[in-house]
């Protein structure tokens, strides 16, 4: 039976929610997560695993699980130009003990930390959940609103964590309004089959006014082909070999295979947005995760950054969280605030990043310009600009270790 009330709720099971409610549980804190679907089994969801959060998996004793899974490893990311294959973030060279990137299916990654947290006494997953209001007492959130197959609920708590995505309605409903920054691409995703002969580099190929980016899957190649902003809906208005040609002339050895594109069905559209939330906080209430910053696709970071916001979280709430709990003492508004302000920093320079990607690199591209983006002949010919491009996609910006306790399980 779900409970009706907890110390901590978290919003939304994905990378962050599960991570803060795994941490938080083992720490000894009452946390339930409401996640709004039945299972974690979505398609064309972000699944880069970088070095960083390899190494919580490490602090959490579940590399070992984690390696089991079927996935691919990405030492470095290959980039075709018009004057031919130029090296662009190689992860060998970082001084950790996982130097790449792995790709998991994100429901695999979900399972095993959903999976690893039940074990405690102290976690709850509340599926087929979705909260739609919170609930308000002298000006402070106490709680969430939430609807399921049987009904309205509520769940009562000290802290409501919005780590409900991109589209937080936990986040709206506080009355909390990201600040939006342009971009200028959304990504059509896609499968083609993928045979023996074919190169295993992940790899992003440019031409004139297209991009796309081919990520190894061992039997099939998961496809993102970036496209105008907003032209989304002109171009599937278009017969299917609107695809199948830039497909064959971006990636010729893909040519052969672009006739299993059969309707615009077999692609699904993800609108790139780039946002932060001023203040990521009020009374009873902290947003993370893209609840609080929503990145781009551009190197795969999202996932990642959500983690590691989910680890400080812990980090800064769980001892206050734990002491409301047993002794009834308010939490420390102040240390919710601190979260912000720690995280604030990764966020801001990780989307100033992916802004200069976008304009030096992705505008002009997708305009139509046919030479090699001057980003990537700087990054080929200085050896300091590669390492520096090598530990923002592997570790990012002020990576996180874990410091809560581990309590007894059941």
């Amino acid at each position: 039976m779900a409970p009706k009330s907890v110390t901590c709720c978290v919003v939304g099971g994905g990378p962050a929610g599960i991570t803060l409610g795994l941490l938080l549980a083992r720490a000894g804190v009452e946390v339930a997560v409401l996640e709004k679907h039945a299972d974690f089994l979505r398609d064309f969801r972000g699944d880069t695993v970088h070095p960083s959060t390899l190494t919580l998996l490490d602090e959490l004793g579940l590399f070992a699980e984690f390696d089991k899974l079927p996935q691919y490893r990405a030492h470095g990311i290959a980039v075709g130009t018009p004057d031919g294959p130029m090296p662009f973030a190689d992860l060998g060279g970082l001084s950790v003990p996982h130097p790449y990137v792995a790709f998991v299916p994100q429901w695999d990654f979900l399972n095993l930390l959903a999976g690893h947290a039940q074990t405690y006494p102290a976690f709850h997953l509340i599926t087929e959940a979705e909260a739609d209001d919170v609930i308000v007492e002298g000006g402070a959130i106490r709680g969430v609103r939430y609807r399921t197959a049987d009904g309205e609920h509520e769940l009562r708590a000290k802290l409501t964590v919005a780590a409900d995505g991109r589209h937080s309605a936990v986040r709206a409903a506080a009355g909390l309004e990201p600040v939006e920054m342009a971009t200028p691409m959304d990504v059509l995703w896609f499968r083609l089959p993928r045979v023996e002969t074919d190169t295993e580099e992940t790899f992003l190929q440019f031409g004139a006014g297209q991009m796309m980016v081919a990520i190894n899957r061992g039997t099939y190649w998961q496809l993102a082909y970036l496209i105008r902003k907003g032209s989304a809906e002109k171009l599937r208005a278009q017969d299917i070999s609107a695809l199948r040609t830039p497909v064959a002339e971006l990636l010729p050895f893909l040519s052969d295979r672009v006739d299993r594109l059969t309707s615009w069905d077999d692609t699904s559209v993800l609108q790139v947005g780039l946002n932060r939330l001023r203040r990521w906080h009020r009374p009873g209430l902290l947003c993370i995760g893209d609840a609080a910053h929503t990145m781009s696709p551009i190197a795969g970071v999202g996932i990642n950054l959500a983690v590691q916001d989910a680890v400080a979280t812990a980090n800064a709430l769980a001892d206050g969280l734990l002491r409301t709990q047993r002794d009834g003492v308010p939490l420390d508004g102040r240390a919710v605030i601190g979260v912000q302000r720690r995280r604030s920093v990764p966020a801001t320079i990780t989307q100033r990043v992916q802004q200069i990607i976008q304009n030096r690199v992705i505008t002009p591209t997708l305009s139509g310009e046919a030479k090699t983006p001057a980003f990537f002949r700087l990054v080929s010919s200085m050896p300091a600009a590669r390492r520096v491009l090598r530990r923002f996609v592997g570790l990012g910006v002020l990576p996180e270790h874990i410091r809560t306790p581990d309590v007894a399980r059941r």
